[in-house]
């Protein structure tokens, strides 16, 4: 459903089957910008609704494999504000996606201890959306598993500029200095805030960009991409990348290396 990119490029082993990344490399925080779906369905002569049922499949496993892994944060990139551009038909479909999902899912997210995070602009949502995407939240709250973020009409040039907006309804308040406004300042003002920035962002499909796709959160990622369609990104495409980030040495602007993780 969206885009990624980075000049350094990722190795992908031949065939890792069995977890090879020691648990201190894990990554705490992994958000995928899921591309991949439309492309992959025309490829096979399918429709590209089909190519969006199958990437549902993917999320699935995107998620048993963050929980086996032992990753705290996944954040899914599934709708971006952009995408309002597509045929509207294609839109329903994505929003019907987002209504299945819940309803036959959440339960089993909640079995498992999963905590959900809806993150985005929802004043354009319908109400029954929201409703859904409040439904999420409030029974999963108190999880203390795995944080599924799912970016549903999320954009982060929109994310940002909400953030300020916010910041300038403070200032003209007078509940904020303009000399208090700092990057904790923004920061706790953002969709994301109390959660880790990604430590490694995947995409999927060869596409190499970020696709307005947490900007300011992306700042010190380590940005993997995979030439798999977002339905074909399976346990091993995702182990693959995960030990590709374990290989990354992060700086995080300073001179000492990090191994990551």
């Amino acid at each position: 459903m969206n885009s990624n990119a980075d000049d350094s490029g990722a190795e992908i082993l031949a065939n890792p089957t069995e977890l090879a990344v020691a648990p201190p490399n894990v990554p705490r925080h992994v958000a995928i910008i899921m591309d991949g779906n439309g492309r992959w369905a025309l490829g096979r002569g399918l429709s590209r609704t089909e190519g969006h049922r199958r990437g549902m499949e993917a999320v699935r496993t995107a998620v048993e494999t963050s929980r086996e892994l032992g990753v705290s944060y996944l954040t899914l990139f599934s709708f971006s504000s952009e995408n309002w551009s597509r045929p509207p038909l294609e839109v329903q479909f994505l929003f019907g996606l987002l209504r299945l999902f819940i309803q036959r899912d959440l339960a089993e997210l909640h079995r498992n201890g999963v905590r959900v995070t809806v993150i985005g602009d929802r004043v354009r949502l319908t109400s029954d959306i929201r409703s859904l995407l409040d439904k999420a939240e409030t029974l999963t709250r108190d999880n203390k598993g795995l944080r599924l973020v799912i970016a549903f009409n999320y954009g982060a040039r929109d994310e940002i500029t909400r953030a300020v907006r916010r910041i300038g309804e403070d200032v003209a308040a007078g509940r904020l200095s303009p000399d208090a406004i700092d990057e904790a300042a923004i920061q706790s003002r953002l969709d994301t805030a109390g959660m880790p920035d990604p430590d490694l962002i995947i995409r999927t499909s060869g596409e190499m960009r970020l696709s307005n796709f947490l900007l300011w959160q992306a700042a010190y990622a380590e940005l993997v991409f995979v030439p798999a369609f977002w339905p074909d990104f399976d346990r091993a495409a995702y182990l693959q990348a995960v030990e590709e980030y374990a290989r990354r040495v992060r700086r995080f602007g300073g001179v000492a290396a990090r191994r990551s993780g």
